[in-house]
């Protein structure tokens, strides 16, 4: 199982590579597309499209995984290590070509939020600074209302009047 982390995290460094090296130039994307493809089918010059780069699901998928495959077979044939004879063998096999996947999609992740932290920087400031002002305003009001609602708390002594009670009264009146 120790193994399999080590392979696995391995992988997720190796597709973060593979995508970056990717989006920086597509070279071999645009040879392997001119060489099976015609004139009128070939990708155009400003299209930054590659293998793992700006891809669907489905052909990052197969691309990675023929990869991983052909890179099996290369230790396969070449190797004392058998790659497909035992579990451990496919187990690792799978655990590099999953790791590998997922580490294209965390580097799209990290690719994409920089270029929108870029582009947003200058309003992100304004942002930040219009929200401390209005902090700055709303902790005033806080002040200030609170300074209101403690002299309001405090009684104002009225002077009273002297009342007669209601058997003075009663008496006054003669009914009593």
């Amino acid at each position: 199982m120790g193994l399999e982390l080590v392979i696995f995290i391995a992988a997720i460094l190796f597709g973060i590579f593979l995508y970056w090296r990717e989006s920086n130039g597509n070279g071999a994307y645009r040879f392997l597309n001119k060489i099976v493809n015609s004139k009128e089918l070939q990708m155009t010059a400003d299209n930054p499209k590659g293998f793992v780069f700006k891809q669907a699901f489905l052909p990052r998928l197969i691309f990675v995984v023929s990869l991983v495959l052909i890179a099996a077979l290369i230790i396969e044939f070449l190797t004392p290590i058998s790659v497909f004879a035992s579990y451990y063998g496919i187990s690792a096999f799978a655990s590099f070509a999953a790791g590998t996947l997922i580490g294209t999609y965390i580097a799209n992740f990290v690719i994409k939020s920089s270029k929108v932290i870029e582009e947003k920087s200058d309003s992100l400031e304004d942002i930040v600074s219009d929200t401390i002002d209005k902090g700055k305003d709303f902790i005033e009001d806080l002040k200030t209302k609170e300074a209101e609602v403690i002299e309001e708390q405090e009684p104002k002594e009225a002077p009273k009047k002297v009342e007669k009670s209601a058997r003075e009264r009663l008496k006054d009146k003669g009914l009593m």
